[in-house]
């Protein structure tokens, strides 16, 4: 097989892997901004804002998780995922719900997908 597709001439691959996991920070760090900046901005909390969110959290749980990243990534996102509920439903502070949904709506795709792969790899190891 040729090589030049396989991306394996001259550093291809880890060039690769590395542009693969630019998108994935890029991706988080839009994602964490504009929820953060969606939650600020009530003309912002609209579901095209939501879809983006959901979006960019499902390009970081595909491409910036890593296999060793897998086990405090999943514990960081249900801990987040579990005091976000909770606290929105306990304190009525306006905007910092909003930010909370937000947070939540970005982090669960990725959180999903990470599980999912987890998953996957398990039942396919066995």
């Amino acid at each position: 097989m040729n090589r030049r597709i396989l991306g394996l001439k001259r550093g291809g691959l880890m060039r690769f892997q590395r542009e693969e996991r630019n998108v994935g920070h890029w991706a988080f760090l839009i994602g964490v901004v504009l929820a953060l900046i969606a939650g600020f901005v009530p003309q912002l909390q609209t579901p095209r804002v939501s879809w983006i969110l959901v979006g960019l959290g499902l390009i970081v749980g595909l491409l910036n998780i890593k296999q060793k990243e897998t086990h405090p990534f999943l514990l960081a996102a249900v801990t987040l995922l579990v005091a976000a509920a909770s606290a929105t439903s306990i304190l009525k502070l306006g905007w910092l719900v909003y930010v909370l949904e937000n947070v939540v709506t970005f982090v669960f795709p990725a959180a999903f997908v990470v599980a999912f792969k987890t998953i996957w790899q398990l039942a396919s190891d066995q």
